[in-house]
């Protein structure tokens, strides 16, 4: 018999005022399938954005048919339901089955009742976002605001809803509506498995004893045999269950595990796990390992340190918001290609910011294969919150049922409460007038979550918020760095210079970012030829921070001389962000173990946009991103300059467990390119140290020269830097004669040989096709050559490529 009808495919789709014969493709969003059915514009691009704005104000009805082929229906039957986007009405056969009003919660009705032999129909309103917040927003007993700037659509912090929907500083406002997981019917034979959960115990003598809990939940009292299975080793367990729900735990003894660690540390190995009743099978991937967050004191404050199977990490990553602005048009692939581009760039960690989702089960295996370790925000950012009954209690359903969905992933590092709530509270004049309710609405709201979160599990690693100084510390973490996790903005959101970085030693940066454009080859997609300017409306529709085209401009004037047109304008806004980040991880890898983390602001974009993003919308690799390849790499050398340029400090860098021993040859480089030697050096750096190699003074630099280095590594490593006293714009440079030649090496891939006569900083390859370059953003000097590979998206494009450095995309008389 049948046991689940599976409800994913062509939906209909209808709402007032619209023509007949609409569909939509589940799981997917409303956008989409207008965009699809000719009704709307493709939101991207231009300004279409404003064009289709009324669809959130609308309510959407979903309808399909479905066959019960038994007569009567035989047995007790629900509907499965999970990211249900957000406040819904479900009915079958015109009988209200359920009531949503979580996107993030998972809701399964019984629906024995509502069904009838044959043919059936259900539906499912997605009731406007805009109209629902409103409701909520009109019912609270005192002011609840939003931050208009970030949420240009109103009310999004009513809903239990990804707030990023309603809109942000780098994202699209649009407050879609959907269904973007389980749409299922089920049948109960005589129980379903409600939760898997498993705690991990690392006993002295190095087994691990692995506890599997199974909830099970039996409409009516009987017998089931439960299967349990870990890489084969599986046994069978009868038992009893009464009327509810029942947990059955087993524990499996691995008595010579297989450690996981994260990427860099040591291998990812991994166990499945299979618990199976009837003809229902769940699956889970199980890494071994242990995990800690140190925040013991010491001389500076407390310490922020991850210590997995007893080593402590330091922590290379960046911020992870939804891989797109409309769920349709994402994919396991994509979203898959965006988290290796992470690993591959040295990166062992992913902060899930709290306004966008908990992201599906296959997120987590991922990065569970990859090494990725997880920092998972609870589902709140930048804003002011209800803390009524009803609301409170929602939030309590939504973190008990992610916990236990999640909690046995390896991934996961660290649970936190929100995204920038105690700031928050200084962002609106009623919470700055009444300080005191405001801060208690906020922490009914923050132990709430704590204290569903250790229901769930009670071993789970808990922080309270980001930033955050510590337990119960409500102070300001955007300036304090003695501990706790900070995000440092003051560079960028205060205009300061990029020395400023170095004013402050973060136990652990969990935000700091430098905004660029996007590429020149997804401009092209969205904007029209006459809309190639960056003050031209259209961009600035894709440029959703206030004053940020102003700033990358006048940051860019600090620095560098103008460009001389808007393709190298682009060009050089993602040099300069890569410069202001790779500033502020070497000063702060350079003060470990003081600093333990830098979650670089951000990975990826929702939507083609001037952002803080080292991939571009789709996954191309930003200038920044090829940087963070070398900045994050696990053995390096960074060029620290003392506050008064009196001197160089050349330190090593070592993120691994054992002895590595680091060469470098120091030279100097004129403006023709030509080398002139300074001295080498040679010594050993301790495991994860941060020591000094050999201090440079600023007198032995010619005031027309630039500082060099040539480095190698035992690890297998070798890297090239520069250091520049004053600013880029001070060197006159000349032009580089830089040439290359390509040549087609592969289906859909290219070896390009570069040459340069001179010196050659920051040159940049771009294709007029998406793909990946084998590095990018090197210097080259004078008489210098590189092989550079291009491997194409689309295996059969023929691209065609532009180079650039800094002396050629200067303007010229």
């Amino acid at each position: 018999m049948t046991q689940t009808l599976d409800l994913s495919g062509s939906w209909s789709l209808s709402a007032d005022g619209q023509r007949d014969g609409l569909t939509i493709s589940l799981p997917g969003d409303v956008h989409s399938a207008l965009q699809a059915e000719g009704v709307i514009p493709d939101p991207y691009f231009g300004k279409n954005e404003a064009l289709v704005q009324w669809v959130a104000h609308k309510d959407w009805t979903l309808t399909r048919s479905f066959d019960m082929p038994m007569a009567p229906v035989d047995g007790d039957w629900y509907l499965d339901l999970d990211y249900v986007d957000t406040v819904a009405t479900i009915r079958i056969n015109g009988v209200i089955v359920a009531r949503t009003d979580n996107c993030f919660r998972r809701y399964r009705p019984d629906v024995t009742g509502a069904l009838k032999p044959g043919t059936n129909e259900i539906s499912v309103t997605l009731h406007s976002p805009v109209a629902e917040g409103k409701k909520v927003y009109d019912a609270q007993p005192f002011e609840v605001p939003w931050l208009k700037m970030n949420c240009p659509i109103p009310y999004g912090n009513m809903l239990r809803k990804p707030q990023c929907h309603f809109g942000w500083d780098w994202n699209i406002a649009l407050a879609p509506s959907g269904l973007y997981g389980t749409i299922a019917l089920r049948r109960i034979e005589t129980a379903r498995i409600e939760h898997v959960t498993v705690k991990q115990a690392h006993k002295k003598d190095g087994s691990v004893e692995l506890d599997v809990a199974v909830t099970l939940h039996a409409r009516d009292a009987g017998q089931a045999v439960v299967r349990f299975d870990l890489d084969g080793w599986s046994l069978n367990r009868d038992c009893d269950l009464p009327q509810g729900e029942t947990v059955l735990h087993h524990v499996f003894v691995v008595e010579k595990p297989r450690l996981w660690h994260p990427a860099g540390a040591g291998p990812q190995n991994l166990y499945t796990l299979k618990v199976s009743l009837d003809e229902e099978t769940i699956v889970k991937t199980i890494g071994l390992r242990t995990i800690e967050l140190v925040t013991d004191k010491d001389e500076a404050g407390n310490r922020f340190v991850f210590r997995v199977n007893g080593a402590e990490i330091f922590c290379k990553g960046a911020n992870w918001i939804p891989a797109d602005a409309l769920f349709s048009r994402t994919s396991r692939e994509k979203t898959e290609a965006l988290l290796q581009s992470a690993v591959d760039a040295n990166m062992n960690m992913i902060r899930i910011w709290g306004g966008g989702f908990y992201e599906h089960d296959w997120f987590y295996d991922i990065c569970d294969r990859l090494g990725l370790m997880v920092w998972q925000d609870f589902m709140f950012a930048c804003n002011l919150y209800p803390s009524t009954p009803d609301f409170l209690d929602n939030v309590a359903h939504e973190v008990e049922y992610q916990v236990k969905r999640l909690g046995h992933h390896a991934s996961i590092a660290l649970w936190c409460g929100d995204n920038e709530l105690v700031g928050a509270l200084t962002w609106f004049d009623c919470s700055k007038k009444d300080r005191d309710r405001y801060l208690v609405s906020y922490d009914r709201l923050n132990r709430t979550i704590e204290t569903a979160l250790r229901k769930a599990d009670a071993d789970a690693l808990w922080w309270p918020s980001s930033p955050s100084c510590g337990y119960l510390n409500f102070g300001d973490a955007w300036h304090a760095d003695g501990s706790g996790d900070m995000h440092f903005w003051s560079v960028w959101h205060e205009n300061k210079s990029f020395d400023h970085y170095r004013t402050v030693k973060p136990r652990f940066c969990s935000e700091f970012g430098f905004q660029s454009y996007t590429s020149n080859l997804l401009i092209s997609q969205f904007a029209e030829k006459k809309d190639i300017n960056i003050a031209s409306p259209v961009m600035e529709v894709h440029q959703k921070n206030p004053g940020g085209n102003e700033r990358i401009a006048g940051t860019m004037f600090r620095y560098f001389r103008f460009p001389q047109d808007f393709a190298n304008f682009v060009y050089l806004s993602q040099i300069q962000q890569g410069l202001a980040i790779k500033t502020a991880i070497d000063y702060w890898r350079s003060l470990k173990p003081h600093c333990m983390g830098t979650i670089i602001w951000q990975l990826n974009d929702t939507w083609p946009v001037a952002s803080w993003a080292s991939l571009d919308y789709g996954g191309n690799w930003k200038a920044m991103h090829y940087q963070a390849r070398r900045f994050f790499e696990p053995v390096t050398l960074v060029a620290i300059p003392s506050p008064e340029g009196d001197r160089v400090e050349m330190r090593m860098v070592n993120d691994l467990a054992d002895n590595i021993e680091v060469s470098a040859d120091f030279y100097t480089v004129d403006l023709a390119g030509a080398r002139h030697p300074l001295r080498s050096a040679k010594a050993t750096c301790r495991p994860d140290k941060a020591m000094t190699l050999e201090t440079i003074s600023a007198s032995e630099i010619p005031g027309d020269h630039l500082l060099f280095w040539d480095f190698r590594t035992s690890a297998g490593n070798e890297g090239r830097g520069h250091h520049v006293a004053t600013s880029y714009k001070t060197l006159d440079l000349a032009p580089a004669g830089l040439v290359y030649e390509a040549q087609a090496v592969g289906e859909g891939r290219w070896r390009i040989s570069l040459n340069s006569a001179g010196l050659a900083l920051f040159v940049m390859l771009e294709a007029d096709v998406a793909g990946r370059f084998s590095d990018n953003a090197f210097d080259l000097l004078a008489a210098e050559c590189r092989v550079i590979t291009f491997t194409a998206e689309d295996p059969s494009a023929t691209p065609r490529f532009v180079l650039r450095d800094l002396q050629s995309c200067q303007a010229v008389e």
